[in-house]
This record gives C-alpha cells, sequence and structure tokens, in this order.
C-alpha cells in the first residue's frame, strides 16, 4: 500500500506563525501542536492540497507560498510537503474543531517551546524560519 501524501502550510506573519492545536480526541497527534493542513486526495499536487486544506480548517486562500521541505513521517510512514506561506487572503479562523481545538500565532521561540506533533522535525523548520 503507498503511504499518504500530505500537505502543510506554515502562515508567516510579522515573525510569528501559525499553528493549529489538534483536538484531542484525533487518532493521530492527539492535544498537540501542528503546522495545519491534511491529505492529498485524488490526483491532487501538494500545491493543490495546501490551497484546499488551508480554505477548508482556517478560511485562507494562500497566494504566496513555496515549499520549504519534505519531512517522513516515522510514525506512518506518511509524507508531508512543507510550504511556507507568507500571504494570503482571508482572516485565520478555526473552522474545523474536529480537526484543531484552536489556532494561534507563536513567535520562533515560543513555538520551540510547545509540545509538538513531530518535535524535532518541527524545531529544525521552525529554526529555518528565524534565520530568513
Amino acid at each position: 500500500m503507498q503511504s499518504k501524501v500530505c500537505a502543510l502550510g506554515i502562515l508567516v506573519k510579522n515573525g510569528k506563525i501559525l499553528l493549529g492545536k489538534r483536538a484531542k480526541d484525533r487518532t493521530s497527534y492527539p492535544n498537540v501542536w501542528d503546522i495545519i493542513g491534511g491529505h492529498c486526495e485524488n490526483a491532487e499536487i501538494p500545491e493543490q492540497t495546501l490551497i484546499r486544506e488551508l480554505q477548508e480548517e482556517i478560511g485562507v486562500t494562500p497566494t504566496q507560498f513555496k515549499q520549504i521541505e519534505t519531512l517522513l513521517d516515522p510514525n506512518n510512514g506518511e509524507t508531508y510537503h512543507v510550504f511556507v506561506v507568507t500571504d494570503w487572503k482571508g482572516e485565520p479562523n478555526c473552522l474545523q474543531p474536529e480537526e484543531h481545538s484552536r489556532i494561534e500565532w507563536f513567535a520562533i521561540k515560543e513555538a520551540l517551546e510547545l509540545e509538538l506533533a513531530l518535535p524535532a522535525a518541527y524545531r529544525e523548520l521552525f529554526i529555518s524560519l528565524q534565520d530568513n
């Protein structure tokens, strides 16, 4: 069976990043902070998934973004295409509470201290964003 492919988007604004706290009853990574995104559906490419997922989950349409990393989840074998989103239309809101109990902006330094879905990989990503 082929592993699932996901697209994740880190919104960046005024030196802060937007993360979502996964709902406590999620089967994978419950109650930890995560990058917003989800699984590719049908024949979607990651860029299409990124746009759809951000529209569905937080009500924004990314207009400027670039892929910065591809991660392999050691726990489930899923592949995550991680994008930095620097411009978008709409204001982020938590539209799917069954996915994320809340969303919040964090300074990189604050994000490094959070309980994260993929702690080592995410911390590396966040530090690389700090250097830009």
